[in-house]
């Protein structure tokens, strides 16, 4: 029996549709993890249109490499010699193991054997890169002589982790990356630093735990360093790989690299992302990540009390709307354990009740996310985007039937 216009039409109706980010998480993976900048998107646009130069030389009308722009943007941040770009950072992984230590035994610590979000393990990972397992150490400490005692004729490289989504505190300790690189050179051994969220701007500026900054690795001298260019980076999913050019250009001659690369949007959104990071002095206005990071209480309390009073003043008194202190979180693993301060507003009713009013904000338009804490639901203004304040006043009304 034929389908109707109209029921196909909702059957088949946009599934990615865009969403209001009121969690407080403000790289949530569920919503598309970093909110994409302004150029990143004009730039998304200009490639979208029709044809691009993806991969032409316009000097000598030859092809090119695709990545190249990307490529020297990140040799340029971070120092490397070289610099490649694919679409994430599993795969990243997957492709300096298969083009390094394919076949070779992989020294990694206990401690650093990571499951990564949909329960995605690192012994997995390497496995399907064709890199053999060599775990050395504790689950809390690994020493360099651990290291140094599992290097033998079958060794391919050394790989360090970084813990991402947790910590290990109290009685600990690794070797630092200086140190592995050491005892790789004196073994003539690659060393592979996956640097999970990877940073560019030392978080500490904003009053956070620092991640590992991509220069530090570059500069201890590891051969390569990979990351996630859609966390901390503000981009596009994407895994970024710089390091020695040798080894750089191994990887990218490897087979997997093919399957593995980016396409025209990718690489667009990409190149304008790292292009805000040549100008750090303005990154807190340019870049949607660290302008969130940036904003004070005080900004953030003026936003939530215009929308209050909003809503006062159109819903009855039983429905109680109250700004209030609260903590936000970076999310998508980077700085597992801190909370930024924030404030969000505060929406509580008997009818409908917390569950219930989450759900009508979810199936608006647009989509609303909050969070639910002690009956109430909450709406962080550090992730709301400045131009959704009234979108959100305009939701709940909506929600409650106002």
């Amino acid at each position: 029996m034929p389908v109707s216009w109209a029921a196909s039409k909702r059957k088949y109706a946009v599934s990615l549709e865009r969403a209001v980010n009121a969690t407080g998480i403000l790289m949530h993976s569920g919503l598309g993890r970093a909110a994409l900048s302004e150029a990143a998107r004009a730039a998304l646009d200009t490639a979208a249109q029709g044809y691009c130069t993806l991969a032409l030389d316009l000097d000598t009308g030859r092809r090119g490499q695709r990545d190249a722009r990307v490529s020297r943007l990140l040799a340029e941040l971070t120092g490397a010699e070289a610099a490649t770009v694919v679409n994430n950072n599993a795969a990243a992984t997957v492709l300096i193991l298969h083009a390094l230590a394919k076949g070779k035994e992989v020294i990694v610590s206990r401690g650093q054997l990571v499951e990564i979000g949909g329960s995605f393990r690192m012994p997995d990972v390497m496995s399907m890169s064709g890199a053999v397992l060599r775990e050395v150490g504790t689950t809390n400490k690994t020493h360099l002589r651990d290291y140094a005692e599992a290097v033998n004729e079958n060794t391919g490289a050394i790989l360090r982790v970084h813990h991402s989504n947790y910590r290990i505190v109290g009685f600990a300790e690794e070797p630092g990356i200086e140190e592995l690189v050491e005892l790789g050179r004196k073994h003539a051994l690659p060393v592979i630093d996956d640097v999970g969220s990877g940073a560019l701007v030392d978080l500490q500026a904003f009053g956070l735990q620092t991640e590992p900054l991509v220069t530090a690795s570059v500069r201890a001298g590891a051969d390569v360093v990979c990351f996630s260019g859609d966390k901390l980076i503000g981009g596009p999913q994407s895994g970024l790989i710089v390091g020695k050019a040798e080894a750089v250009a191994r990887i990218k001659k490897d087979p997997l690299a093919r399957a593995l690369r980016c396409g025209k949007l990718t690489i667009a959104a990409m190149e304008a992302t790292l292009k805000l990071f040549l100008a750090s002095e303005k990154l807190t206005q340019a870049h949607p990540f660290y302008r969130m990071l940036s904003l004070s209480l005080d900004e953030l309390r003026k936003r939530a009390g215009r929308v209050a009073r909003s809503l006062a003043k159109a819903l009855p008194e039983d429905i109680r709307i109250g700004v209030v202190e609260s903590g936000s979180q970076v999310g998508s693993g980077s700085v597992p354990v801190e909370t930024i301060p924030t404030i969000c507003l505060s929406v509580a009713s008997a009818s409908p009740g917390p569950d219930e009013l989450a759900k009508a904000l979810r199936l608006g338009k647009p989509p609303v996310f909050s969070r639910i804490h002690k009956g109430a639901v909450l709406f962080d203004f550090r992730t709301i985007l400045p131009d959704e304040d009234a979108i959100v006043g305009d939701a709940i009304r909506k929600a409650l039937g106002r």
